[in-house]
Parts: structure tokens; C-alpha cells; sequence
């Protein structure tokens, strides 16, 4: 995970503490809030920094998170440490891929993935057996993943004329980028891949109005707009088909009786 070591010093800055990509977390944040209670145990997968990790474990939730990038561990660990919460956030340098065959702390009371760790993995059959084996019957797991029908996307690049990047996430086979593949399954196909060891609660859209993080620069110059943009995605995230055409989809699930 070489391309992520290169953008973990600059991530948080990047995404994390912009307010577009405070919005785009917060949207989240809502629903983890929703499902995750304090004293629960949590696993996360490709959790980046550990934003995400940091915010559970405020609310008193326990978390075991797993990042395959040495570069993100690394952020992730000095952020949990300066926040003096080393007891309740435990970071591992492990791969999604690898999930079946370390051993780790479980039953899980639950599980995350946000903002498209997913996206970079093959085998999401293989990741929903090898995630049900490690969590309790009825557990929830909520997992944000780029989806590949961005209307924002779209607008973008065929304004920039650059119809290849606008329709990129179409290409079957996923997209190379920094020496890997990043794909973008449609909610159907995610559904159909957990589908034995999961059943679906919910489906949200994150940035269906909101844009995506590479407009930064635009909402800056437009913070009243980006205010209304969040309004309104708030009260329609659920809402069909806003789920299908945002930027990601957040889709909760819950592990099956065994």
C-alpha cells in the first residue's frame, strides 16, 4: 500500500479538516452513532488516520482497527496516543485481505469500513465470509464505498473535457491508480457480494449533493451554497436514488444467526 504511505502526512489536512470533508465524516459519524453504543467492541477495516476509530472511542466504544498502509498506521497510532486513548483503540498493520487469517480479538460487536477501503479490495465475497467469522450473530456492519454513478463526476471532467475520467468508475475491471486497481461496485453487486453472511438495514448516500472531495477549492469560495448542499442531503440521504448516484453509499448491514 505504497500509495497511501505517500498520502498519509498529508491526508488529514487534505480531507479531514476541510469542511467539505468534515461534512462528508459527520454524515457518517450520524449513522456509526446510530449503531455503535459505548462498551461495544468494534472492528474496522482500512481505517486510514483513525478518524474514525478516535470519534467511536470518545463515545466510549472499543475499537481494533486495521490499516494495510505502514504510513496510515503510523498517523494512526501517534493520533491515538496524543489523545491518550491507547486503552480503547487498538491499530493493527493488516491488510482487509488478510482478515480470515490472523487472530484477532473478537466477537465483534460490530463493523466499519469507511470512505472506499473497500474499493481497493478483489474478492468482496471472500471480505464478507472472513468479516461474518469475526462477528457476533446481529451485529451491524456499516461500510462506505465510491459508487459508479457520480453525476457530479460527470459534470466535472466533461466541463474540464475530459471524458475519460468523467466515466472512469464505468470501465469494467476497476481503474489502475499509484500501481493498484480501485474499483467501484454498484450497491446491487456489494449486496449480492455479503449477501449470505449479511442482511440489508440501510442504504444512505454520502455526497450526492455535497460534491466530491476534489471540488474543495469550489466550496470554499461557496460556503453558504455548501451549507444548503448538506441541508438537503441530509434530510434525502436515504431516499431512492440518491444512494445510487453519490460520490459513496453507506450501507449498514447485519451479520446473520450463524
Amino acid at each position: 500500500m505504497k500509495a497511501f504511505d505517500t498520502l498519509a502526512p498529508a491526508y488529514d489536512a487534505s480531507f479531514t479538516a476541510t469542511p467539505l470533508g468534515t461534512l462528508l465524516r459527520e454524515a457518517v459519524w450520524r449513522r456509526l452513532d446510530a449503531r455503535f453504543s459505548p462498551g461495544d467492541h468494534v472492528l474496522e477495516l482500512a481505517c486510514g488516520t483513525g478518524e474514525d476509530a478516535l470519534h467511536l472511542a470518545r463515545r466510549g466504544v472499543r475499537v481494533t482497527a486495521l490499516d494495510a498502509s505502514a504510513g496510515m498506521v503510523e498517523e494512526a497510532r501517534r493520533k491515538v496516543a496524543a489523545a491518550g486513548l491507547a486503552g480503547s483503540v487498538e491499530i493493527r498493520h493488516q491488510a482487509v485481505e488478510d482478515l480470515g487469517t490472523e487472530v484477532l480479538p473478537g466477537p465483534f460487536d460490530g463493523a466499519l469500513s469507511d470512505f472506499g477501503g473497500l474499493n481497493c479490495v478483489a474478492d468482496l465475497p471472500a471480505v464478507s465470509r472472513a468479516l461474518g467469522r469475526q462477528l457476533r450473530p446481529g451485529a451491524p456492519a456499516l461500510l462506505c464505498v465510491m459508487g459508479p454513478l457520480v453525476p457530479w463526476e460527470w459534470m466535472f471532467y466533461l466541463g474540464q473535457g475530459d471524458p475519460g475520467r468523467a466515466f472512469r468508475r464505468l470501465r469494467r475491471g476497476g481503474v489502475a491508480w499509484r500501481g493498484m486497481t480501485v474499483r467501484y461496485p454498484s450497491i446491487r453487486t456489494l449486496k449480492a457480494a455479503f449477501s449470505r453472511e449479511f442482511r440489508v438495514l440501510r442504504t444512505g448516500a454520502v455526497g450526492v449533493f455535497l460534491p466530491p472531495t476534489y471540488v474543495e477549492a469550489w466550496t470554499r469560495r461557496h460556503p453558504r451554497l455548501l451549507a444548503v448542499l448538506a441541508r438537503w442531503e441530509r434530510r434525502l440521504e436515504p431516499v431512492p436514488p440518491f444512494p445510487w448516484l453519490a460520490d459513496h453509499y453507506l450501507i449498514e448491514l447485519e451479520r446473520r444467526p450463524a
